[in-house]
């Protein structure tokens, strides 16, 4: 979106950078012709990011997840260092079926 000479001299006037705008302008709420991004929001953006970080450390510490899906119900997860194709063909070919 473009903006105007008066917005680039505000913004330079009042310390607002563009990463600051496109951010109300994307988790902003919208009244009317303003987005408007308050403290209260911004505190449960950043406690949402918080525990977003935790829950990828702990990803990070079982070294990755697969998550199977198939026909839009989800199967099985397991950790990504844990899968072996050659366990996982062996079994298969000792399966009875």
């Amino acid at each position: 979106m473009g903006h105007t000479r008066h917005m680039t001299t505000r913004m330079n006037q009042r310390g607002i950078t563009l990463d600051l705008v496109d951010l109300a302008l994307e988790y902003g709420e919208c009244q009317h012709d303003k987005y408007v991004l308050t403290r209260k929001g911004l505190e449960q953006m950043l406690s949402a990011l918080r525990q977003t970080e935790r829950t990828v450390i702990r990803a990070l510490d079982k070294g990755g997840v697969v998550v199977v899906e198939e026909g839009g119900k989800l199967i099985t997860t397991y950790r990504t260092e844990s899968y072996d194709r050659r366990r996982a063909r062996s079994y298969v070919r000792e399966r009875k079926w």
